[in-house]
């Protein structure tokens, strides 16, 4: 299927590994010039390096999401050197696992400021511009706790839950000039953030990372983890002509797993 975006801009956050890394590489293969954007230069080369096995063109970026002040020279640079952004991917890091109560105010503001603010402020520089074009894919990565909260993850699941309020009401505001807006919501896929997450639990329950694991796939339908390439293509799909009338909706890319309609 020709997805109809060869030769678009798009600007991934947070691409230097997991989700980040699986979605540019997807657009890439679909013959999209890709700004990849993460703090690790080695991450960064190496999603440099696949993407040009697929065949496509990459531009690497330093980039501190913490750091607002940043972001209008970074865009600036990505119009210069590959052209104009089309579609922009929301994605950042996940905050430490934490309980709900007893949290320090100074974590949540930062992880507020990180997750949120960096991405609203982001999508608020490249939109006048997909605006001027008529055309626009702006898509954001949260995750499926926004729904179904995780247990001890109460950071990632009360923040990513505002993003999705944000998203559907941005999605109405811009639809009719050409510009989509749409959540992609992973379940358990398999990248070494989730791997991480599945180690910390098998130590707070005093148990086995593979029981971890077998617990975990009792309750995905499909009973395995996702491959991040399937979730980078999904978020491909969501970027393409194809999909000019989705808008406002959240694509859940988990095997079944989110119990709820």
């Amino acid at each position: 299927m020709d997805l109809g975006i060869k030769g678009k801009v798009a600007l991934v956050m947070a691409s230097s590994r997991g989700l980040g890394q699986a979605m540019a590489v997807s657009l890439a293969k679909e013959g999209v010039k890709v700004a990849l954007t993460g703090r690790s230069a080695e991450g960064l080369q190496k999603s440099v390096q696949l993407i040009q096995a697929a065949g496509g063109v990459a531009l690497a970026l330093n980039w501190d999401l913490s750091d607002h002040t940043v972001i209008d020279s970074l865009v600036s640079r990505v119009e210069k050197e590959l052209g104009p952004i089309d579609i922009l991917i929301n994605n950042t890091g996940g905050p430490p696992p934490t309980p709900a109560a007893g949290q320090d105010p100074a974590l949540w503001l930062k992880s507020f400021n990180d997750m949120v603010l960096s991405l609203i402020a982001i999508t608020d520089r490249v939109l006048p511009g997909m605006r001027q074009r008529k055309w626009g894919r702006i898509i954001t990565s949260t995750t499926s706790g926004a729904i179904a909260p995780i247990k001890n993850l109460a950071i990632s699941n009360t923040l990513r839950a505002a993003l999705l309020a944000w998203s559907k009401t941005l999605s109405a505001e811009v639809a009719a000039e050409g510009i989509t807006v749409n959540i992609i919501m992973p379940g358990r896929v398999a990248t070494d953030r989730l791997r991480q997450l599945d180690e910390a639990r098998a130590k707070r329950e005093s148990t086995s990372y593979d029981e971890v694991v077998k617990a975990s796939l009792r309750q995905i339908p499909a009973g395995r983890y996702g491959d991040p390439k399937e979730y980078g293509d999904a978020a491909a799909f969501l970027a393409s002509q194809n999909a000019s009338f989705i808008t406002g909706t959240v694509m859940r890319v988990d095997g079944g797993q989110t119990q709820a309609v």
